[in-house]
């Protein structure tokens, strides 16, 4: 039986479940917990963690992919303790997000490969405790030259390890193609790719494009429409009725991109946030998949899509 890691050890893919495929638990920025641990509040992330995670368990969830990599703060401990209390697996993330580290700016990709293939194959920060996922990022501007650095690097360490990768983009900017040409000059076989953040736009060109490249689209933005010009969540599920109707609903997944904590923007937008979606973790099933089905879509095909798209796409099945 294929297995992922995740924050408990080994996973069975056959067991994941209804599966959360890009989500955060606490989203902060390297060292600050180490250095400044009275900036957050851990201890108050942790038990709202534990009473929203056994809420989306009690509703369905069986699985959420934790992407916080180490700039944005990871806390591999946090998410261990999350899980085993919660009963929702967790499936942490090497790699970089946006706040590349200086010192990978003159990098070679092979160097910080070595890194990633290290916490996949032995864990991470001597915890012993494995990632299952690698992460990378590009945003606004497109891929920078550091941010090429580190999707070669995510790239050779995919090819080594086996481990799939999830990105962060901006798609009203089409940055996914950006990241899909750099993965092709590597030789990455893009079934092993995930585009994140795709329902930030409603260009079906620009998604039927990506998804005739072989990738994965993540409609992953829940419930949206909170940065300028881009869609509403009635939008982002007319999107995701579109691209099933054309045939690619065996290649997106749907999730939120919500964290019980996001130190990284004021209180004040923490508590909009949370205004704006009072739901949490459980926007999709409580919101989008009910819309699903109001728009045609089978309860069958809705079904699936957060069920048997991410177990094919950590077996590595098309």
């Amino acid at each position: 039986m294929p297995t992922i890691n995740s924050v408990l050890g080994p996973l069975d893919t056959a067991n994941l479940g209804y599966t959360l495929a890009h989500e955060h638990v606490m989203a902060s920025s390297a060292g600050i917990q180490a250095t400044f641990p009275e900036f957050l509040d851990r201890k108050g992330t942790l038990e709202k963690a534990v009473a929203d995670l056994t809420l989306a368990y009690q509703e369905g969830v069986r699985t959420i992919v934790d992407v916080t990599t180490m700039d944005l703060g990871r806390d591999i401990r946090l998410l261990e303790e999350v899980s085993r209390r919660t009963g929702v697996q967790i499936i942490a993330a090497t790699g970089i997000w946006r706040d590349i580290p200086r010192v990978f700016w003159a990098a070679r990709p092979d160097q910080v490969a070595d890194l990633f293939v290290r916490e996949i194959e032995e864990g991470i920060e001597g915890t012993g405790i494995k990632a299952g996922i690698i992460k990378v990022a590009n945003d606004q501007g497109g891929v920078t030259p550091q941010g090429e650095i580190i999707l070669r690097a995510a790239a050779r360490a995919s090819k080594r390890t086996g481990a799939p990768i999830t990105t962060h983009t901006w798609s009203p900017e089409r940055v996914g193609e950006q990241q899909v040409r750099v993965f092709e000059e590597e030789g990455l076989d893009l079934n092993r790719v995930y585009i994140g953040h795709s329902n930030d736009t409603r260009d079906l060109d620009y998604l039927y494009g990506l998804l005739g490249k072989g990738v994965w689209v993540g409609l992953d933005r829940y419930p949206g429409g909170r940065a300028a010009g881009t869609p509403n969540w009635e939008q982002r599920t007319e999107t995701a009725m579109e691209l099933i109707d054309a045939g690619y609903g065996h290649r997106i997944m749907l999730s939120h991109d919500w964290s019980v904590t996001l130190s990284i923007v004021s209180q004040e937008q923490q508590e909009e946030r949370r205004r704006y979606n009072p739901d949490g973790y459980l926007f999709i099933k409580r919101r989008v998949e009910p819309r699903l089905v109001e728009l045609g879509i089978s309860r069958v095909a809705v079904s699936r899509i957060n069920t048997e798209n991410p177990q094919r796409f950590f077996e590595g099945k098309k």
